[in-house]
């Protein structure tokens, strides 16, 4: 099977993407939090797609983290020109190199916002969560068609526990956590 996602297939499906998630954030009642966008992440089903797309975003930027998490490698690229979502700036893009999941769709997957606050636990990211956005309540108690997944992900030297919210409806994702992206990579190379 020929690999069809490239670079331009990822351009020209940022506008439809954007769109659908700028739509899940009002029907969260996300947007009036105004929360920074650290990342977007992609799902790729072959190790040649993954390759091919680690060297595009190798041509558009710099890779800041190659770890291994759940017995995959995941790059983390910093863009010289942060991609616009809205009114955000995403100035990083996660690439997981494929697990033994098929996607039925590849290319951008989810969004990862940044809630600041000392949350160590998804228990407690959500009571911070739901202090801001109470709306939300419903939504995190299962009352509702959005599915949600909270999850603790941790690379091989991280220090910095980055509990993680993450909210799915069709095939459109957004995810809440307490730390930016380059504070978890700092954490792993503190001493």
């Amino acid at each position: 099977m020929k690999n069809t996602l490239s670079a331009q297939v990822l351009i020209d499906t940022w506008p439809a993407f954007s769109g659908q998630i700028t739509a899940f954030l009002d029907e969260l009642g996300l947007q009036k939090l105004q929360l920074c966008c650290d990342h977007v992440a992609l799902r790729v089903n072959t190790n040649e797609a993954a390759k091919l797309l680690s060297d595009d975003f190798t041509q558009q930027g710099k890779i800041i983290s190659n770890n291994m998490i759940n017995g995959r490698p995941i790059l983390i690229f910093e863009l010289d020109s942060p991609m616009q979502l809205a009114e955000m700036s995403i100035d990083c893009v996660e690439l997981p190199y494929p697990s033994d999941k098929q996607y039925p769709v590849e290319g951008w997957e989810h969004i990862e916002l940044v809630l600041p606050c000392a949350a160590k636990t998804c228990e407690a990211l959500s009571q911070e969560l739901i202090a801001l956005a109470p709306q939300l309540q419903a939504v995190l108690a299962g009352q509702t068609e959005i599915n949600v997944k909270m999850s603790s992900p941790q690379g091989e030297h991280e220090r910095l526990a980055n509990p993680t919210i993450a909210f799915k409806k069709d095939n459109i994702c957004i995810k809440i956590h307490p730390h930016s992206i380059k504070a978890v990579i700092a954490s792993e190379q503190a001493d």
